[in-house]
């Protein structure tokens, strides 16, 4: 029988923020799994409450526990990971993990930020440098709009409008600023007179990215946000000719015994983050167009990766029930889109995989939470769960990225409640936007 844990006793484990290390596993309390769920929460929201860079309020792209890091960009924030941030700092309100008139002031200032940092025809660049606002070159010809990380962005900002719209007069007011930002973003621009969307432009290098998104990955959140623009729209045939590919993106497929639906870019099945980005915000549940049924595919991927996982092909320690989820995180040797595939498996558990699907896979999902926090000592810091770990090479960094951090935060609030999903589906554009694109949904 699990132990019930008191309000005091959760006041009790968070007091002085890190207390739960100092416990010794032989006297480590068993929580439930709705107090597990707060705790994993909390200190995941955390990453973007206190770990944001000061001057802007945004997401740092990176946090390394140690200090050390790559081309000194401690302060480097991104636009993606900003947006599942603001989704994780709406959750925090909301928990009363911050008060609504403090989360006010930081969301205040994170619009303030956009509203004079680098845009390249309403787009955000992948990074900038939190002091100054101007653009970090992403790679060598990746230094304008990134239209992808935009879309994670501009999701988010929507769900705060809706969070905001009928509040206070400053709520308000607010709100009207981020209506601005989402009516600047020139989406049919980053067609390039082409029937479908891309990725990059740059102000040096043009279209020189050559990067036509076509499904399925995770960007099908930047045409569901296209096609409803109040100023920028994308037509249908952008979506269902660029994106879908002429309904060429519905490649029925076998992996594991799991059927899949969809052509998923040349691979038989992706990284898990291609069930989690998109749906931060945009409800998968009930949701189908002419391709595919969302939640019924993704959920599928998710169980795909842990069977993957639990067949342990190439013999990694640790795999299994409890243990499993492959996905863009760090790795041994760099950073690597870990995926249910012999050829991108490189032995490396990344926690966000696993736990962002608590949404599709919420028992088996739950079984790997409460295995890693079991090993917080080694696994869990100052925000939540490290990025990644490998027990067979013995790697255990305490590390943490913004986009890996984000999606656990927000995931766990909407198995818990469904707040992001209700605040984003309620925008009458986003609405639109389905309707246009011939989208069905629960609701």
């Amino acid at each position: 029988m699990k132990r019930i844990i008191t309000p005091l006793m959760i006041l009790l484990l968070f007091a002085g923020g890190c207390q739960e290390n100092s416990r010794s596993r032989g006297t480590q309390v068993e929580l439930t799994d709705e107090a597990l769920l707060d705790t994993v929460q909390r200190r995941t929201f955390n990453y973007f409450w206190e770990g944001a860079e000061p001057v802007s309020g945004m997401a740092r792209e990176r946090y390394h526990v140690d200090g050390h890091y790559p081309e000194n960009d401690k302060n480097v924030i991104t636009s993606g990971g900003s947006g599942f941030g603001i989704l994780a700092l709406i959750s925090g309100m909301e928990r009363g993990y911050i008060t609504r008139a403090e989360g006010y002031v930081r969301m205040e200032q994170i619009v303030g930020f956009l509203e004079k940092a680098d845009q390249f025809h309403g787009a955000f660049p992948h990074w900038w440098y939190g002091e100054t606002g101007r653009a970090k070159a992403f790679s060598p010809r990746d230094d304008g709009g990134d239209l992808v990380e935009t879309a994670f962005l501009v999701q988010a900002l929507l769900a705060l409008h809706q969070y905001y719209v009928d509040g206070t007069q400053p709520e308000q007011e607010l709100a009207a600023r981020i209506d601005t930002l989402w009516r600047e973003v020139e989406w049919n621009w980053y067609c390039n007179g082409q029937e479908v969307l891309y990725w990059h432009w740059s102000p040096r290098y043009g279209w020189e990215m050559n990067f036509p998104v076509r499904g399925y990955n995770e960007c099908l959140i930047m045409y569901i946000l296209a096609a409803p623009s109040p100023t920028y729209a994308i037509t249908p045939e952008v979506y269902h000719k660029g994106w879908a590919q002429n309904g060429a993106i519905v490649a029925p497929h076998t992996v594991e015994n799991i059927p899949l639906q969809l052509r998923y870019q040349g691979t038989e099945a992706g990284p898990l983050f291609w069930a989690h980005y998109s749906f931060l915000a945009l409800d998968p549940r009930g949701l189908q167009d002419r391709y595919a049924n969302y939640f019924d595919e993704m959920r599928n991927l998710t169980r795909i990766n842990r069977a993957y996982c639990i067949r342990n092909p190439k013999g990694y320690k640790g795999y299994g029930a409890d243990c499993w989820g492959l996905t863009a995180s760090y790795s041994v040797n760099g950073y690597a889109a870990h995926a249910p595939l012999e050829t991108e498996d490189q032995g490396v558990i990344s926690p966000t995989a696993a736990l962002s699907s608590l949404v599709y896979t919420p028992e088996e999902s739950m079984a790997v939470m409460r295995h890693l926090y079991a090993r917080e000592d080694q696994l869990f810091g100052p925000y939540g769960l490290y990025d990644a770990f490998s027990d067979t090479d013995h790697w255990y960094p305490q590390r943490y990225l913004a986009i890996d951090q984000g999606p656990i935060a927000v995931m766990i609030e909407n198995y818990r409640s469904g707040l992001l999903w209700k605040l984003f589906m309620s925008h009458p554009d986003v609405q639109r936007g389905l309707k246009k694109l011939e989208f069905h949904t629960h609701s």
